[in-house]
């Protein structure tokens, strides 16, 4: 499985992957500085976060929405 997270030093961009899918559309939040990635269900599938440093409470909502695949059953 891929890192759900990835962090660019040079940017202080991080991304994190919520959710498996392809982004349709983005939503822009500039107060906090991030860029949503919304799948074809509206529902976002990853954040990406600028000047992350600065944003410990969006990087923290992003990683709380990660979904875990479920073991097969």
């Amino acid at each position: 499985m891929t890192d759900p997270v990835s962090y660019d030093p040079s940017t202080d961009s991080m991304y994190v992957k919520i959710r498996p899918g392809v982004s349709v559309r983005q939503r822009m939040d500039e107060a906090r500085e991030v860029i949503i990635d919304l799948g074809e269900d509206g529902e976002p599938v990853g954040y990406d976060i600028q000047f992350a440093s600065k944003h410990p409470d969006v990087i923290a909502e992003a990683l709380g929405l990660i979904r875990r695949p479920k073991a097969a059953e």
